[in-house]
Parts: C-alpha cells; sequence; structure tokens
C-alpha cells in the first residue's frame, strides 16, 4: 500500500475485505474500502462505463459518501493502480436487515465496473469476491446482483446462480428536489 493510505477516510475498516481476494491482484493494484477523497481519484469516471454519471461536484460527492459511511450498511470498495493513484475498479455491497428468516439480512451487490484499460485482468471476479466475503462476513443469508443478459456468464463463473427475475420501475425525471 502508498505511505499515505494510513490517512485516508475510509468508509468502512480495511480489515473486512478478504486478504485472499487481495492477493490475487495483479502487481500495482491494491483494493480497499472507498475513502472521502476518492472523487479526485477518478471514481466517478470509473462509475461511468455502467451508465451515465452527473458529475455534481466534489462536495455533493463528498456529502453522499458521508451519507452512504452508516454503520453497517454500505460497503463500497474500489481498486487503485498504485503508480497513478488512480481507480481503475469499483462495486459496492449494501446489506438489507429484514422481518423475515429471523430477522435476517441481505447483501445486494451493486456498481460493478472496471476501467476500460484493465479489463480482461479478472478485477470484475475480485471485487464480487471481495464484496461476497464482506456480504457473508456480515452475517448475510445470501447475496443477490442484478445484471444483464449478456453478463450472466461473468457472474456464473463467480459462483452466482441465475434465479427470479428482476422488475424495474423507473420515475418520471423530476424538476424539483425529492420530498423525502
Amino acid at each position: 500500500m502508498a505511505a499515505t493510505e494510513p490517512a485516508l477516510d475510509l468508509m468502512f475498516s480495511q480489515d473486512l475485505i478478504s486478504s485472499e481476494v487481495v492477493k490475487q491482484l495483479p502487481p500495482g493494484l491494491t483494493m480497499r474500502p472507498l475513502a472521502s477523497t476518492d472523487y479526485k481519484r477518478g471514481h466517478l469516471s470509473v462509475l461511468s462505463v455502467l451508465s451515465v454519471v452527473n458529475d455534481l461536484g466534489e462536495d455533493a460527492w463528498v456529502a453522499q459518501f458521508r451519507a452512504l459511511a452508516l454503520p453497517k450498511t454500505y460497503y463500497c470498495l474500489v481498486i487503485v493502480d498504485q503508480a497513478t493513484d488512480k481507480i481503475v475498479g469499483v462495486g459496492t455491497v449494501f446489506i438489507e436487515y429484514k422481518f423475515l428468516r429471523g430477522f435476517g439480512s441481505v447483501g445486494h451487490i451493486e456498481d460493478i465496473a472496471v476501467d476500460k484499460s484493465q479489463q480482461g485482468k479478472k478485477l470484475g471476479m475480485r471485487i464480487i469476491q471481495a464484496l461476497t466475503h464482506i456480504s457473508e462476513n456480515s452475517g448475510c443469508y445470501k447475496t443477490i446482483l442484478n445484471c444483464s443478459d449478456a453478463n450472466i456468464p461473468f457472474y456464473e463463473k463467480c459462483g452466482y446462480t441465475k434465479k427470479e427475475n428482476e422488475m424495474a420501475k423507473y420515475a418520471p425525471e423530476q424538476t424539483h428536489s425529492p420530498k423525502l
């Protein structure tokens, strides 16, 4: 790890990330929790390989980081190229606490993205493995994710199986701030 990393304001403890997964990363890359300074490292740029990303500026990004840094709820991690100090991979698991299954919990994996220049190095698989590890070690009885049909073979390689269907209803575009 870079010498400045211990001073980073991390979303959660580095200890929650599987050291076995980290050891499997290519040389020069490291995996760690999202840090409050990762806006400057290109976090949104990597996410843009997934969908439209509205860059509302660093202050808004930091405010969102603080909102997501709730204990035992959101776990966003990144892979950083140590030579450039730029983010090259991202992923999130959030924990849903339920009344079902004896007040069990479910891990939801979201927003898996790898910079186009780093694809083909199994970084996506390592992100999935690390997030699954966090979910399982948080006591979740299952970890789930949604993906396109084209990505099913990738997630099957990561140990996931196709189950049920996803439904979505997108809200109409808003011209005002949400009320909640």
